[in-house]
């Protein structure tokens, strides 16, 4: 079943050095994760997808940047809020 395209975004600075954090909406299962870390990501670009109350919730990337951090991998379960991905 096709979800929704959800924007999650949380720009931080390490070492001078803006990041973007790619956020889990809500609790549920990983089902696929579309990027690995190297890949350069456009903005819209999908990167997760999770499945939520029998739904599956596509992520997508709210800037264009590459992937630092991959946080999470099939079949892992992820609560609301947690961190998928790191992107710079």
């Amino acid at each position: 079943m096709a979800g929704i395209a959800l924007l999650f975004k949380q720009n931080k600075n390490r070492g001078g050095i803006a990041v973007s954090e790619v956020k889990s909406p809500m609790g549920g299962k990983v089902i696929d994760v579309k990027v690995n870390v190297g890949d350069s990501v456009q903005e819209g670009e999908e990167v997760v997808i999770i499945e939520a109350m029998k739904m599956e919730l596509p992520i997508v990337a709210e800037v264009s940047g590459t992937v630092k951090e991959v946080n999470c991998k099939k079949g892992d379960a992820v609560e609301a809020d947690a961190v998928l991905i790191v992107m710079e």
